[in-house]
């Protein structure tokens, strides 16, 4: 999925945007205090605008040319969708930045492949403290055949299973600790005239959320990672095969909302669902955080808000303390810039992505950021239910031996709209597992 759209990054009421803020005025747009200079003129950084990202992006640099005033690093900063289309032009023609900021994943794993990018092996070597003060579970999608290329930067959202503490309450029932549960318990919502789930399933990346979790809690963190690097009939994996059956089960039951298919999540229609107590339980980014606070009346300030890390399936592989989502955004070195202008990007990196004035500024924004020192700074949260809620987050994050990418953005282009369509068509179960595998199986490796 992509954490840029902005229905998916509203976080606390202390910062209405997430860590991977993206929106913002039309770009490109010069740094302030910058020379605006083009790839190739000196070492170069290229990000992301809008709140609170651009501007604690801005402050690191500032940091950095203030403290090495000989060796400058310049910036531009881009709308969402421009700078998606200027990066991949700009590296294509080897006239990138010499800091490459992106999502890690399936978009690295081309660059890679394109020998456009730097190996950072060695750069985590030679800076151990470093690599082993941010989370671990941010580091598999900055690997690609067993090499970093990438250093994880700014702020971690996993996927979480929220509930209405009121809609248990009714029932007399407790939250899931297991798939049989989740299954036990759509009866009787709906038999109470509650929906067991919210979906915004128009926006397919919704749904998506819960295979990523099936096939992680019955085949384990192998089984996409198999996919993820081009496994021959992945997708008909007997595990795979089992989630989505185990899935559609779900859907047959009755347990998301009438209707789910035309629901949008852009327009936070399915947050409503939940808050307003139409809806007992909802699987979604932690992003959505902010919106259930500030448009949920008393949702969350009166303590009805509930959530938890995704529950077991009865005999599956995965460990229950793995997670899905945004593990971090990445920054790499350009291949094609000069020896020079490595180095310079090389001490940004190592001094001035993830300082302590950085993670300050993430947490009080309200994110975690990727570094294992974020726990320290929730002590200046005062809100009890933001400080718990990011407790929460951090604990996820920082416990998951596994914290698996997005499926659109660990995947290629092609295979990740092929894979949106057909997550479509199985939860209108207009097609079967089977034909589903069968439809991603042909687009493993393109």
């Amino acid at each position: 999925m992509d954490p840029l759209k902005t229905s998916r990054r509203t976080f606390l009421s202390l910062a209405a945007v997430s860590a991977l803020a993206a929106c913002g005025t039309s770009g490109p747009k010069t740094t302030p205090g910058s020379t605006g200079a083009a790839a190739g003129s000196g070492a170069t950084y290229w990000f992301l605008t809008g709140q609170p990202g651009q501007t604690i992006r801005e402050a690191q640099v500032k940091r950095f040319n203030d403290a090495n005033p000989s060796t400058q690093l310049k910036t531009n900063s881009f709308q969402n969708d421009a700078f998606k289309q200027k990066i991949k032009t700009a590296i294509g023609a080897g006239q990138g930045p010499t800091l490459i900021w992106g999502w890690g994943g399936g978009g690295l794993k081309s660059y890679v492949q394109a020998g456009q990018v730097e190996d950072l092996t060695g750069f985590f070597e030679q800076n151990a403290a470093l690599k082993e003060s941010i989370f671990p579970s941010s580091f598999p999608a900055a690997t690609v055949d067993g090499k970093l290329y990438a250093m994880p930067v700014e702020t971690t959202t996993p996927i979480v299973l929220f509930y209405d503490k009121r809609a248990f309450d009714k029932i007399g029932a407790q939250p899931p600790q297991s798939w049989g549960d989740i299954m036990d318990l759509v009866p009787k919502f709906n038999g109470a005239g509650i929906a067991p789930f919210s979906l915004g399933g128009q926006s397919r990346w919704t749904s998506m959320m819960w295979l990523e979790f099936l096939f992680d809690r019955i085949g384990g963190a192998e089984l996409f990672q198999g996919i993820f690097d081009g496994k021959a009939n992945g997708w008909s994996d007997p595990s795979a095969l089992k989630a989505l059956d185990e899935m559609q089960k779900l859907i047959k039951a009755g347990g998301f909302i009438k209707g789910f298919s035309s629901i949008t999540a852009d327009s936070n229609a399915d947050q409503a669902l939940l808050f307003t107590g139409r809806a007992a339980m909802m699987l979604h980014g932690a992003w959505t955080y902010g919106n259930m606070k500030a448009s949920g009346k008393d949702f969350v300030t009166g303590g009805h808000l509930g959530y938890m890390n995704f529950p077991g399936v009865d005999g599956g592989k995965g460990d229950p303390s793995d997670t899905v989502g945004n593990p971090g955004a990445y920054l790499s070195i350009s291949s094609k810039a000069s020896d020079a202008d490595k180095e310079i990007a090389k001490k940004f990196l190592a001094n001035n992505t993830l300082d302590d004035a950085s993670v300050d500024e993430w947490v009080k924004s309200g994110n975690i950021a990727v570094a294992k020192r974020a726990k320290d700074r929730l002590s200046s949260i005062t809100d009890k239910n933001d400080a718990e809620w990011l407790k929460f987050i951090y604990d996820t994050s920082a416990n998951a031996k596994v914290f698996a990418q997005s499926w659109d953005q660990a995947l290629s282009p092609t295979q990740a709209e092929t894979l949106l369509d057909n997550i479509a068509k199985l939860f209108q179960l207009s097609i079967s597992p089977q034909q589903f595998a069968d439809n991603m199986n042909a687009v493993i490796g393109k």
